[in-house]
Order: structure tokens, then sequence, then C-alpha cells
């Protein structure tokens, strides 16, 4: 077995948003690796498909039917992984919605719904399990952000302010950890453009042609796939990195945005005037 695997090998690992895209790849890396599975989507349908895989590469798999933005569901969730697998080592909070849409035309509860499943599902995974993880004596808190964790743009708000927020979040945990001197790992993920289903599933503003918005990122901006994603994510992981960054484009994003400080902004503004019709 190489040392690769032998770190993940009998851990048991919750992913959040199992059903498709990136979640459904961690849960596939994960189980050819040797880890024990508690899965949970809100796509029933998804999950189930997701469950086969993993089985068929002889993974032990728990899987549930789960929003995240509810609390106490959440709660309740992580008491039953526990009661069914006695331990948890690693959470993966990966589920996650999409929304597009300037802040004049968004709706309360277009933006509320964005942080109640984006950051407030990151938030109610991480204190559910949290207790458990520094039980195991080597726990792993992972949070997805994004590329929109790290910069912003138009028409982005509300997903940029959750994904900011779990940025925060997460850091601010991880050194919470470290000061503790807790057994728990914290890893903050940002992918860049990855082919998932989550453009063509978002919902948009009224005066947004959400059509044309999922053609343009899956023809322009998804890039690599779940797979490379799942494998770039559990190497950070392993090696214990806190954030991990996904693509070229976010790394490049990230030094740009580094360097330029707000200036950004402006540029930014500039090429979207270019690229939207």
């Amino acid at each position: 077995m190489s040392s690769r695997n032998a770190y993940f090998t009998g851990k048991v690992c919750v992913i959040t948003g199992a059903g498709s895209g990136i979640g459904r790849a961690l849960a596939e890396n994960l189980a050819g690796r040797g880890a024990k599975l508690a899965l949970s989507d809100i796509d029933a349908e998804g999950l189930a498909e997701t469950v086969r895989r993993c089985e068929a590469l002889g993974a032990q798999v728990k899987a549930d039917r789960l929003d995240v933005s509810e609390r106490e569901a959440v709660l309740l969730y992580a008491d039953a992984v526990k009661a069914h697998f006695g331990v948890v080592h690693q959470i993966y909070n990966n589920a996650g919605i999409a929304y597009h849409g300037d802040v004049l035309h968004s709706g309360f509860k277009d933006i509320e719904r964005i942080m109640d499943v984006d950051f407030w599902g990151v938030v109610n995974g991480t204190k559910a399990f949290l207790p458990m993880l520094i039980e195991s004596g080597d726990g792993h808190v992972v949070n997805v952000s994004s590329l929109f964790g790290l910069i912003a743009v138009p028409s982005q708000s509300a997903y940029n302010s959750a994904k900011f927020a779990v940025r925060g979040f997460t850091e601010s945990l991880r050194q919470e950890m470290l000061l503790g001197k807790q057994p728990v790992q914290v890893t903050c993920v940002h992918p860049g453009g990855i082919k998932t289903a989550v453009a063509r599933n978002a919902t948009y503003a009224e005066n947004v042609d959400g059509a044309n918005a999922a053609s343009l990122f899956d023809k322009k901006l998804a890039m690599h796939t779940p797979e490379m994603a799942a494998e770039t994510i559990t190497d950070g992981v392993r090696k214990g990195h806190g954030r991990v960054l996904i693509g070229w484009e976010a790394k490049l994003l990230d030094l740009f945005v580094r360097i330029t400080a707000s200036g950004y902004q402006r540029i930014s503004a500039r090429v979207q005037r270019g690229v939207l019709p």
C-alpha cells in the first residue's frame, strides 16, 4: 500500500454534496484509498449513484439525504454518523449552490439562500462534527470555498459573500486549533473552473440570461475535471496544507489580487465590460 493511500485507510470521512461534481469525485477518490464514507446530498438520486460507485470500489458507505442549511438535521446527522462508525476523522464541507445577479436586482431571499447553504452549511457541518474530530485524536476539517473566496467579480456578490466568509471562518478555525494544540488540521479549498453542473443548476436574478451565463461558464471557464480537483484536495489534506488552490487560474488570480490589492477591482470591471453582452 502506498503512503499516499495509507494516510486515509480506515479513516471515517464525511462528505456533504456527494451526489455529483467534486463531492462525488472526492468520495470515489477516498473510497479508492480505503476510507470509510458518510455521504450526504439533497439529491437522493445522484447520491445513490455515488454510493454505487464507491461500494464497487470496496468502500463501506453510509448514505443520507441531507440539507446542510437545516442545522438541527445536521446535528442529528452527525450523531447518527458517530453511532454508525464509532468515530469520525474527517469532514469535507463541500455542498454548495450558485446564484448570479447584481446587488440592485437580487432579492433578499436569493442572497439569504446562498448564505444559508454555502456559508451556514459549512458552519453547521464544522460545529456538528468538530468535537468528534477532536475526540478521534487525528481529525481534519476541509471546507470548500472557491476562487471567488479570493477575488470578487460583478454579479457574484452573494456567492462572493458566502465564499469569502467560508475562507475567514476556516482560517480562524485553523488558528484556534493550533493555539489550543487540538489534534485537528484545517484546510480551506479554493477551486477554479471545475467541470460540474453548478452553473447549470444555479439560480439567477430576473434580468440575467441564465442559459447564456451557464453556457459561458461551461465553454470558457470550466477547464478542470472533478477528478483532478479531488486528487488535488486529498493530496493537500495528506500534506496538512492550510490552503489548497485548484487550477492554474486560481493560483494566477490569487497572485494577481495580492499584487494589485484593491486595484484589481477596476481591472476586473473593465474586463467584464468587454465580456458581458
